[in-house]
C-alpha cells in the first residue's frame, strides 16, 4: 500500500507548527516541517492574537509540507486551543484581531451572565466548567462593551476554524471546538436556543456545526497558486487540540483516564454521554466533545504555564534556564516544602509568576520561596497533588475505578512530573506520544478519508508507532496522604 500523507497545522498558545504525517499500513511517522512563535500582542491595553502573522506562518508551513510531500497531500487540518474566536463580516473580512483568552475584559462577565441565566441552569444545559474566558463570556463582553463590533459580525469562527475558513472559504464550527464555548447544548450537541435567548447573543453569527472528520472544502485556488500545490482537501478533524490529543491516547479497554499535559493540564475520562450531575457541577467538571461520538469528561488545571511564566520572569532577571535544567534543580530540591493551588485565580494572567506564588504562599500561611529549583519543585508537586484530587473525584462521580493514567503531550518530557503523578495518584502511568495532538489530527483525517477504519484502529496505530514509557506508583516513596 502506498503511503498516505497528511498535513497537520497545530496551533498552540506559545507556538505553532506544521507537521507532515505519513501513514503506511499500521505505522504513523510524524515530521515537524515548520515551527513559529505565537504569542499575544498588547494593543491599547488589550491582549490580542496577530492573525495576519499567524496565517502567513500557516501558509509558509503548508507550502513547505507540500514540497516535502511532493506537492500532494490527502488532507490538511488545523487544531488549536479552545474558546477564542474571530469575527468575520459579510464580505468575509476579519473585523479585528481576535482577543486572547487571558485578556482581562471578561473579569466580571460571569457575574453578568448569571444575572441573565442562573449558574446551575447554565451548567445543566452546557455541562461546561465555569472559566471566565469561555466564549460565552467573551461574547457577552462584546455585547456589553463593544456592541458595534458584534453588529458588524456575520460569523463567529473559533481559531482553528478561522484558519480553515481562510484556507478553503467555508464557514463552520467543528464540534469539539464548539463544545468549549458554553453555548452548546451538551445533550443535543447543537447551539442552545435558551442560552442564546437569555444572554441575547445573536444566533445569526453562529455557523453550522460539523462533526470531527468532516471534509469541509478544498484549498483555495489562489493559495494553491501561491504555494505551487494541488487543491488538497481541508478537513475539520478534531479542531480542539485536546480532542485531537485524546484521540491519540494509546489506550485499550475502559479503565483508564487521560492527562493532556502542557501549558494546561486537562485530566479526565472518555464517556459515551455527558455526565451532568450535582456532583459534577459542585466539582466544576466539564463535558467537551470528542471524536467518534465521545464526550471528554474532564477538569482543566492550570498546568505547566506556572513553570513557563516563572522561567520567563527569571530570564528577564538575567537567569537563563532550560526546562531540563529546571527539572534537575527541582529534583534536587527539598520535597514538600510548600503547596499551592495551581488554579488560583491570580495565576491566570501573565507576569511575575514567582511573585504571585509567594503572595499566595503568604496568604495561605506558608513561607515564601527564594530558590528557583525549590519553586519549580513546589509547582510540580502541587500539580501532582491536584491530579490526585481530580482522579479521586472522577472515581467518585463515575463509581468506576481507574487503573491506568495515560499522559500525552509535551509535558511527558518532564519525567519528574510523570513520576510525581504516578506516586500521587497511586496509578500506573503510561506516557506518550509527545506529539499526541499532531498524531490525533492526522489520524482523524485518515478516518475521514478511508485510511483508518475507526478510533480503535487509530489508537492501535499509535501503540505501534510511538515509544511509550511506564511509571509505577512506588518509584517515589513517602508521598503524603493528605
Amino acid at each position: 500500500m502506498d503511503p498516505r500523507r497528511y498535513i497537520a497545522v497545530d496551533l498552540g498558545a506559545e507556538s505553532g507548527r506544521v507537521m507532515l504525517g505519513t501513514l503506511e499500513g499500521e505505522k504513523l511517522a510524524l515530521a515537524e516541517i515548520f515551527r513559529f512563535e505565537n504569542g499575544p500582542l498588547e494593543i491599547d491595553g488589550s491582549l490580542r492574537w496577530d492573525f495576519d502573522e499567524l496565517f502567513s506562518n500557516v501558509k509558509t508551513g503548508i507550502g513547505m509540507a507540500m514540497k516535502a510531500a511532493g506537492g500532494r497531500a490527502e488532507g490538511i487540518a488545523v487544531d488549536s486551543w479552545g474558546v477564542d474566536f474571530g469575527l468575520v463580516d459579510s464580505g468575509g473580512r476579519l473585523i479585528e484581531n481576535p482577543y486572547h483568552y487571558r485578556d482581562g475584559r471578561t473579569d466580571t462577565m460571569m457575574e453578568q451572565a448569571f444575572r441573565l441565566i442562573p449558574k446551575k441552569r447554565l451548567y445543566e444545559i452546557t455541562g461546561l466548567q465555569f472559566l471566565q474566558f469561555n466564549s460565552i463570556y467573551q461574547l457577552l463582553a462584546y455585547r456589553l462593551q463593544g456592541p458595534e463590533v458584534l453588529e458588524r459580525a456575520d460569523k463567529m469562527l473559533f481559531m482553528a476554524d478561522l484558519v480553515g475558513y481562510f484556507l478553503c472559504g467555508q464557514a463552520y464550527a467543528e464540534y469539539t471546538l464548539a463544545s468549549t464555548s458554553q453555548l452548546l447544548d451538551a445533550a443535543g450537541r447543537c447551539w442552545s436556543g435558551e442560552v442564546l435567548e437569555k444572554t441575547q447573543i445573536p444566533r445569526r453569527i453562529l455557523p453550522r456545526i460539523v462533526n470531527p472528520g468532516t471534509v469541509v472544502g478544498r484549498l483555495r485556488g489562489d493559495i494553491c497558486g501561491e504555494l505551487g500545490c494541488e487543491p488538497a482537501r481541508v478537513i475539520a478533524a478534531a479542531s480542539h487540540d485536546t480532542a485531537a490529543a485524546v484521540a491519540a491516547v494509546p489506550a485499550e479497554g475502559e479503565s483508564w483516564a487521560y492527562l493532556s499535559s502542557g501549558t494546561w493540564s486537562l485530566m479526565g475520562i472518555e464517556s459515551p454521554v455527558p455526565i451532568i450531575t450535582d456532583a459534577s457541577f459542585e466539582q466544576s467538571f466539564t463535558n467537551e466533545g470528542g471524536v467518534a461520538g465521545t464526550i471528554r469528561f474532564l477538569k482543566n488545571i492550570m498546568g505547566l504555564w506556572l513553570l513557563q511564566e516563572c522561567r520567563r520572569t527569571w530570564q528577564q532577571q538575567g537567569k537563563e534556564y532550560s526546562y531540563d535544567e529546571l527539572t534537575e534543580m527541582a529534583r534536587k530540591a527539598e520535597p514538600f516544602k510548600a503547596r499551592i493551588d495551581p488554579n488560583h485565580g491570580e495565576f491566570l494572567a501573565p507576569g511575575d509568576m514567582p511573585g504571585k506564588i509567594n503572595a499566595h504562599l503568604r496568604q495561605t500561611g506558608q513561607k515564601e520561596i527564594a530558590g528557583h529549583g525549590q519553586m519549580a519543585r513546589v509547582i510540580l508537586e502541587s500539580l501532582a497533588f491536584e491530579y490526585r484530587c481530580v482522579m479521586n473525584v472522577i472515581e467518585m462521580i463515575t463509581a468506576k475505578p481507574v487503573e491506568v493514567l495515560h499522559i500525552v503531550g509535551g509535558g511527558t518530557k518532564n519525567t519528574l512530573l510523570c513520576r510525581f503523578a504516578a506516586s500521587a495518584t497511586g496509578k500506573r502511568v503510561v506516557t506518550g506520544p509527545v506529539e499526541a495532538t499532531a498524531a490525533g489530527n492526522v489520524l482523524v483525517q485518515a478516518m475521514a478519508t478511508g485510511g483508518v477504519a475507526d478510533l480503535a484502529g487509530a489508537r492501535r496505530i499509535v501503540r505501534n508507532s510511538f515509544e511509550l514509557r511506564r511509571y509505577e506508583p512506588g518509584e517515589i516513596d513517602s508521598w503524603p496522604v493528605s
